[in-house]
């Protein structure tokens, strides 16, 4: 089709219309157009009458308003068309705020306009779901992506792990994924969570408590898997501080995430505190991988409360205001 749009053939409206309100949510390229057969002249009226506003150089709106997340994303896309949406404007839940990422081919250099994120990606062709509305990165390619751009692990796995529970993606997709990221920090340790998700099992979040939040400040060892029984019911609790009224569970959140679980979690530790005097701390992976300094300070302070006369210890990773 002549992208420079035929002044013999009349221009399709319609079309535009079509396109912009029906498939694009509102936003049309300058290119778009010219293949609809609009001239220079129209494109002029159709800005002039407002119908069309610029959101970037070449892309407009059907309004002149703020634009909507939808109508930022697909004007991102097409201001670096050909591109699609990446990382975490890929995703299910993309951040509100903030620019949009998208992804071009390895070879392309593309000026990115204010708002926009561009990545250029050797993994391009073949990893674009281009039925998507606007086209964007396969959902695991995307979430290791965005993994590999952010700076807290923690953060990173409760995202992975919100993507499995929800069976938006597979723990084996993200880890096939995953495996064409030599570079990525932290990758192991991913990888093993990721495992941890495909199994339904959270001995990476255990084993973690262990060496970054008790072992590191110096908490006194606690129990664990210990059979316990509340109200008729047997449980295994995580972490028992038994000499301190304490318990720890690692709350693998990802695996039991149904709102029904997470009242019946809470309602035992309820229980235990009535019955036996018993305070229950839940922790998540962001807690203890993301910010195991504060947690360990936390926990001690429970500690303390339950008798504890020790001191949380500082790791070469503490802040000093921790404490």
């Amino acid at each position: 089709m002549d992208h420079s749009g035929n002044a013999k053939q009349p221009f399709d409206r319609d079309g535009m219309e079509r396109l912009r309100d029906e498939v694009q949510g509102g936003v049309i390229s300058r290119r778009q157009l010219r293949e609809l057969h609009a001239q220079d002249h129209d494109i002029r009226r159709l800005v002039r009458n407002r119908e069309l506003a610029a959101i970037h150089p070449g892309v407009y709106v059907n309004h002149t308003g703020n634009p909507t997340w939808g109508q930022r994303a697909w004007a991102a896309v097409l201001v670096c068309w050909p591109a699609a949406l990446t990382g975490r404007s890929a995703l299910p839940k993309p951040p509100e705020r903030g620019p949009i990422e998208v992804m071009v081919p390895m070879n392309r250099t593309v000026r990115a306009p204010d708002g926009v994120i561009v990545r250029r990606r050797a993994r391009f062709d073949g990893y674009v779901d281009w039925a998507a509305y606007p086209p964007r990165q396969l959902l695991a390619e995307a979430a290791i992506d965005a993994a590999a751009e952010g700076s807290d692990v923690g953060e990173a796995f409760s995202m992975l792990a919100d993507l499995v529970q929800t069976k938006a993606a597979t723990a084996s997709a993200l880890i096939q994924a995953l495996g064409y990221r030599k570079r990525l920090t932290d990758r192991s340790l991913l990888t093993e969570l990721l495992e941890d998700l495909k199994a339904g099992a959270c001995s990476v979040l255990e084993r973690e408590y262990l060496r970054r939040v008790e072992c590191a400040h110096g908490l006194p060892a606690g129990e664990r898997q210990v059979a316990d029984s509340i109200q008729g019911v047997s449980v295994e609790r995580d972490v028992v501080y038994a000499a301190y009224g304490l318990v720890v569970e690692l709350d693998g959140r990802a695996f039991h995430g149904s709102a029904a679980a997470r009242d019946a979690d809470h309602a035992r530790d309820l229980d235990a505190a009535v019955a036996r005097k018993v305070r229950t701390a839940r922790l998540t992976y962001g807690q203890v991988l993301g910010d195991p300094c504060r947690t360990a300070a936390r926990i001690g302070e429970l500690l303390r409360l339950g008798g504890w006369d020790g001191q949380v210890r500082s790791c070469p990773d503490c802040p000093a205001d921790t404490a």
